[in-house]
């Protein structure tokens, strides 16, 4: 019998969304289900785990299982779920308060373990469920209704907790952007280990315009550059701008001055084991560098639930006993009468 495909409707229900109309979790969503049609795994063989937040209720928009755990635990959740049934595709959903502050612990344990899941950091910048108190990723001197005064802290950048905690995979879309969305959850979830894409969302009630870099095609065209893996780094309106290594950082050049070609710039190496060139591509801030976008990070390590079942295998190996019962009188034992 031939292999059923998917659509993306295959993978929706039929409960009312509630999110604020505008939201960037609607773009995301719609994402998510035609990434998954791509993938062409069997709903049932999906499990959506999220924490606390607005982009948590995702779960219930998705006919597939899902789980809507507790403030910051969704990692450790979806961690649970993978090791008890590897044979499900996981996928957790947290916002930049839901999985960088109280979850902070449970996410980079996730990455150091490399457990086979896909996290998809959904960056607005703001609670937005508490109604606007500044996040672990707002800007310093950010006002909000925690900070009247301008926040006195420098915020997580995503890459760089990923990189630290030795993440694998790391990825970014704007939640708008769909083509581009579409292919990077794809291609994080055929990543084999954590997957980490980080999504960069407006907030349209209390941080509208947060993303505002990019939050059109024509503000990405000037503001970002979409890298490709063996591809030469190549952005601008017109293609007319590239990126090229001096000394141990990267500068922005323009082709055709000074003699420059094509030839001349980086090509992206996703599958690079060192991850010093990724680490500078995933903090270019604008308006001196271009924000990166797509897949910056997808190397290949041992997965924590791969490890567990082969070390489970060895150890039965290794020992007689098999039951319990077997464990118990495999010492010396006795009989008191």
């Amino acid at each position: 019998m031939d292999e059923m495909k998917y659509t993306a409707k295959d993978y929706k229900n039929d409960q009312s969304v509630r999110w604020c109309p505008g939201c960037g979790d609607h773009a995301l969503l719609n994402s998510l289900h035609k990434a998954m049609a791509e993938l062409n795994v069997e709903p049932h063989n999906i499990a959506v785990i999220s924490g606390i937040g607005c982009s948590s209720r995702l779960p219930y928009y998705m006919n597939t299982y899902g789980f809507h755990t507790i403030h910051g635990r969704a990692a450790a959740i979806a961690t649970g779920v993978k090791v008890a049934n590897p044979q499900l595709s996981v996928w957790q959903i947290s916002g930049d308060g839901d999985g960088l502050a109280i979850g902070g612990n449970h996410f980079i344990h996730a990455l150091r373990r490399n457990v086979d899941m896909n996290i998809v950091l959904l960056n607005n910048r703001i609670y937005g469920l508490t109604k606007g108190q500044y996040s672990p990723t707002s800007p310093r001197g950010m006002v909000t209704k925690s900070s009247p005064y301008g926040t006195i802290e420098d915020p997580f950048r995503p890459a760089e907790l990923v990189f630290g905690a030795r993440g694998r995979f790391f990825g970014r879309c704007v939640d708008v952007d769909g083509a581009s969305s579409v292919e990077v959850l794809t291609a994080s979830a055929k990543h084999k280990g954590t997957s980490v894409v980080e999504v960069l969302q407006n907030c349209v009630i209390f941080n509208e315009g947060s993303q505002s870099m990019v939050a059109t095609k024509t503000d990405r065209a000037k503001n970002a550059i979409y890298l490709k893996h063996g591809e030469p780094m190549i952005f601008g309106e017109n293609n007319e701008l590239g990126l090229m290594q001096e000394g141990f950082g990267i500068k922005v050049v323009k082709l055709g001055e000074n003699g420059i070609t094509e030839k001349d710039l980086l090509v992206h190496d996703a599958h690079c084991q060192d991850c010093t060139l990724h680490l500078k591509l995933a903090l270019m801030e604008g308006p001196d560098y271009p924000i990166a976008l797509g897949v910056i990070r997808d190397v290949e390590a041992p997965t924590y639930n791969d490890c567990i079942y082969a070390q489970i295998e060895e150890v039965r190996a290794r020992k007689k006993a098999r039951t319990l019962e077997e464990m118990l009188l495999a010492g010396e034992t006795w009989e008191v009468k």
